[in-house]
């Protein structure tokens, strides 16, 4: 049963067993490296009726990054990257929601990597939301957004034989949410 939108007024937790938070990498211009993070917690507080009081919040530890590769792993976790040790939270804080359609969202906020903070504005598809066996309200959400990694000062790359770069530039962040309705 769906619950009308209006109703699902309150605050929520992301589930991170049912939730991903990935990235998408070009690698030496020819292949897309794609990968995870898999320790993350986020809150929200989702305004049914009138979307743009809503707010939310995400931090993902920098550690916990996975891209199936544990050597490549390492050096993400490294200074050439994410500098895991010296800066081991992301976060991504709302500043502003729109109702783009009945299903269509754009959510814009603060997002930090390493010591650098950028507004991002990432668009979402509200895909619907149920009340599971444990009588649990979940709402579900899939979105994401284009980021430089240069614009948050992770400028490291080798250069190719025939030209390029080993690491693309753009980096694409994946949501796919499921939240928790709390009380």
């Amino acid at each position: 049963m769906t619950v009308p939108l209006a109703e699902l007024t309150g605050d929520y937790v992301l589930d991170p067993t049912h939730t991903r938070i990935g990235f998408v990498a070009r690698h030496a211009m020819v292949t897309k490296v794609r990968g995870a993070f898999h320790e993350f917690e986020g809150t929200a507080h989702l305004d049914g009726t009138d979307p743009a009081r809503s707010t939310g919040q995400v931090v993902i530890k920098t550690q916990s990054i996975d891209t199936g590769v544990e050597q490549r792993d390492q050096h993400l976790r490294t200074n050439d990257f994410l500098d895991a040790p010296n800066f081991p939270d992301i976060t991504f804080r709302t500043t502003g929601v729109e109702q783009k359609s009945d299903t269509d969202y754009r959510v814009t906020g603060d997002l930090t990597i390493k010591d650098t903070t950028k507004p991002v504005s990432i668009d979402f598809e509200y895909t619907g939301n149920a009340v599971d066996p444990f009588g649990n309200l979940r709402v579900g959400l899939e979105g994401s957004v284009t980021v430089s990694r240069k614009e948050f000062g992770i400028t490291w790359n080798a250069a190719l034989e025939g030209g390029g770069v080993l690491v693309g530039d753009k980096i694409v962040l994946e949501f796919d949410v499921s939240a928790i309705k709390q009380g």
